[in-house]
């Protein structure tokens, strides 16, 4: 039975000021819903999301800014960066750990380097960011999943855009396969096909 992640609880102090400020983000509103004085709950999903917020009144007891560095993994770390900026967020430089679990420390802290991983390593890249509240959350940076974290029989995106980032990848490594080849390749909607099916998978790639 497959059991899917499908809403985090988010305990905020005023629902209506932590409604504007997930919207000012760009992220969907799916229901605001109050049953008198005392219950009301908001929901909001992130763009390209399978998983979505909750706050409102009378849904948690957790204090206010107490869930801390929930992740939001993204294909272009600095692009997602500059998105929050454009919006009006106070967001961190991009940076990658020094020192192990650095990602997890405040702004100003020791551990964090600065700039995006040696070689834009997959998983390595990372920005922070909170709500009006503390309640933090992560950037991080994916563009090659581990092996075993996607199922290899199913490929799947979850927004044009992630799929656009995956063929420009195919793109730039199929160029480079038909320079070692030294001719154009007809075929290259199979080997595009097998590249991106390959590296969602964690599987070895084509060359």
């Amino acid at each position: 039975m497959d059991e899917k992640l499908e809403v985090i609880v988010i305990p905020v102090s005023d629902v209506d000021h932590a409604k504007e400020f997930y919207v000012s983000l760009g992220w969907r509103l799916d229901a605001d819903h109050a049953a008198g004085d005392n219950f009301r709950i908001v929901q909001l999903t992130p763009p390209g999301s399978e998983c979505s917020i909750q706050f409102g009144t009378g849904i948690t007891s957790a204090a206010p800014g107490s869930v801390q560095d929930l992740y939001l993994i993204v294909s272009d770390i600095e692009a997602a960066r500059a998105e929050l900026v454009a919006r009006g967020v106070e967001v961190s430089e991009v940076f990658h750990e020094g020192a192990s679990g650095a990602r997890f420390h405040r702004n100003g802290t020791n551990g964090r380097a600065s700039g995006p991983a040696p070689e834009h390593a997959s998983y390595g890249s990372f920005v922070s960011f909170s709500d009006p509240d503390g309640n933090s959350w992560l950037f991080q940076e994916v563009t090659t999943r581990l092996p075993g974290r996607v199922d290899p029989g199913v490929t799947s995106f979850r927004s044009a855009s992630d799929l656009a980032d995956a063929m420009r990848r195919a793109s730039a490594a199929h160029g480079e396969h038909e320079k070692r080849i030294g001719e154009a390749d007809a075929n290259w909607p199979g080997w595009y096909a097998q590249y991106m099916v390959a590296e969602q998978a964690g599987t070895e790639l084509p060359t």
